[in-house]
């Protein structure tokens, strides 16, 4: 996983798709999201999302997705929102199935690519 510094930074290369946000617990920074936000080919796909260790578990990630569904639900053509992930023991997949993603059964770079309908 990219770091929030990298991300941030590959943003900042790619302003034409790059939304990114903070994630709060009031006013402590719990976590990252980024959106891949191409309007052009209205196609979503949540880029970076993490919840810093300590914060896990406490329902941050949970609202934090919830909050970004809705966002992507205003963008033009959106009907869905693409994720992906590496299949390992602790990974995300278990919480994104929660979420409402399901497998596509395609992969991109080793990473298995999850979709959700809005």
């Amino acid at each position: 996983m990219a770091s929030n510094a990298v991300s941030i930074a590959e943003a900042h290369f790619n302003p034409e798709v790059a939304w990114f946000r903070a994630i709060y617990a009031g006013d402590v920074p719990v976590g990252f999201l980024m959106l891949e936000d191409n309007v052009a080919r209205q196609e979503y796909f949540l880029w970076r999302f993490m919840i810093s260790e300590q914060y896990q578990g406490r329902g941050y990630g949970r609202k934090a997705l919830e909050l970004f569904f809705a966002h992507v639900k205003t963008r033009p053509g959106a009907d869905a929102v693409e994720t992906s992930c590496v299949p390992a023991k602790g990974g995300p997949g278990p919480f994104y199935e929660k979420m409402g993603f399901v497998y596509t059964g395609k992969e991109e770079d080793g990473e298995l690519v999850m979709r959700r309908e809005l």
